[in-house]
């Protein structure tokens, strides 16, 4: 949705985001719950939406935090459809440029246990190729 009042409709029935108010344009992603991965798939749509629109110098953010009948009845959105997530999209006031201050992918990503480093635990294809054949073979202990 791209029309004001809309967008005004939407940040009304949000709990937390009436910055959406705001945004240039908007999508409410629907979900299937007959289906028993919608909320993943709802996902990865916001996501690649997200990535596309970045591409073309768009921003974006979501929310999920949501008047559910409020928001059903103000757009219409049927009874058997799952409002999963919003992401709101604008044009930024200045140009953003280089990289974001993100956290090292150590901090985040742990391998096998929480707090076991990913980067160091890492074991190269060749040595996990090898451990198949020996597997396979009845060579590992």
């Amino acid at each position: 949705m791209q029309d004001p009042s809309n967008l005004k409709r939407l940040a009304e029935d949000s709990t937390t985001s009436a910055w959406t108010e705001y945004a240039n344009f908007a999508v409410i992603v629907l979900s299937d719950p007959r289906y028993r991965f919608h909320s993943i798939d709802a996902g990865r749509a916001a996501q690649d939406m997200q990535i596309a629109a970045w591409n073309f110098g768009v921003i974006s953010c979501v929310f999920t935090g949501i008047k559910e009948e409020d928001l059903r009845k103000d757009f219409n959105i049927p009874s058997e459809m799952n409002p999963s997530i919003v992401v709101g999209f604008g044009y930024p006031v200045r140009k953003i440029v280089g990289r974001k201050n993100r956290k090292p992918l150590d901090e985040l990503v742990y391998l096998e246990r929480y707090g076991s480093s990913f980067a160091r635990g890492m074991v190269s294809k060749t040595t996990q190729s090898d451990r198949a054949r020996r597997a396979a073979q009845g060579l590992l202990d």
